[in-house]
């Protein structure tokens, strides 16, 4: 009978609840729908509280009701997990309402809410780039705020997801033996990120992606690509000596070493192979001169024993 009891109340609260939000629904009054839609977020009722909010945004502009409504509206959003419209409701209150006190919470909460819509490192970055600049915005904006403590933080965690997104792309291409195309990829990274916590494995992955190149490399390349391999070894021991990557290079070195004996041995191979062709072609050469100045010497003698003859 107890048990009865209670979801015979809570059956009859929410009755009461819902038609109190149906009222509020199809009501004109704007500060009984205010009421409402105000003990609704207490509550946290985050979506009957926005379904009433939406209705106030016309019925409350221009008064000073409408800081309120826009300012909660944007936390309901929030809390209901709309973090773009979130976003936009609170950069919204920021720029029209900058006198308010709650400026500089929106400002905060609508560069948190870009950072909430951040997507996996694997998917359109785009949203990343957003938050960065959002974030980035408010620290240019409220340099000593309390708030601002921890957005360097959440700028650095959003651009290391760029950074790993850019080191997986250029890992696949290495993934798929594209060395020359991975060793650009890695390079870029790089370039973009010159403070990345990956450099390690970034490093490792064009030492292998170089001496690949350099290796499997066509005969006009080949010596170029060992000597760029060789030099990359040689910064990545003075970059960082005495680790696993300094151990591999130093094996590297020691191989494209050989590579570079080998090829120079077959560098000369060919150079002498070339000198001999070029040798034939011109003994061919005057062969053909000297055969063709004999032909036209028996072709003037020729001619001059007819002009001879009476």
């Amino acid at each position: 009978m107890k048990n009865l009891l209670i979801v015979l109340v809570s059956l009859f609260f929410l009755s009461g609840c819902n038609k109190q939000q149906e009222r509020a629904m199809k009501s004109a009054d704007k500060d009984y729908i205010l009421k409402v839609a105000n003990e609704n977020f207490e509550k946290k009722k985050w979506r009957n509280a926005l379904a009433l909010y939406e209705r106030l945004s016309n019925l409350v502009a221009g008064t000073d009701d409408a800081p309120n409504v826009v300012y909660n509206s944007a936390y309901a959003n929030y809390y209901d997990k709309n973090y773009k419209l979130a976003g936009h409701q609170f950069k919204n209150f920021a720029v029209t309402f900058p006198q308010d006190k709650r400026a500089e919470d929106a400002a905060y909460m609508s560069a948190l809410c870009y950072y909430q819509g951040s997507m996996d490192y694997n998917l359109d970055q785009s949203s990343t780039e957003l938050a960065i600049n959002e974030l980035q915005n408010f620290l240019n904006n409220y340099p000593n705020s309390e708030k601002a403590k921890n957005i360097n933080e959440l700028i650095d965690e959003l651009t290391y997801k760029l950074e790993f997104k850019a080191y997986e792309n250029a890992r696949q291409y290495y993934k798929m033996a594209d060395y020359r195309a991975a060793n650009v990829a890695f390079d870029n990274v790089l370039q973009d990120f010159p403070s990345t916590k990956l450099r390690p494995k970034i490093y490792e992955y064009i030492l292998k992606s170089r001496y690949e190149l350099a290796v499997n490399s066509v005969y006009d390349l080949k010596k170029d690509r060992i000597e760029n391999a060789l030099a990359f070894t040689r910064q990545v021991e003075r970059e960082m000596p005495n680790t696993d990557n300094a151990k591999t290079a130093l094996d590297l070195r020691s191989k494209l070493e050989k590579e570079k004996t080998d090829f120079a041995e077959l560098e000369k191979k060919v150079e002498a192979r070339k000198q001999e062709l070029l040798n034939k072609q011109k003994e061919a050469e005057a062969e053909q001169n000297a055969a063709k100045e004999k032909e036209i010497a028996e072709q003037l003698k020729r001619d001059s024993i007819k002009l001879a003859t009476p």
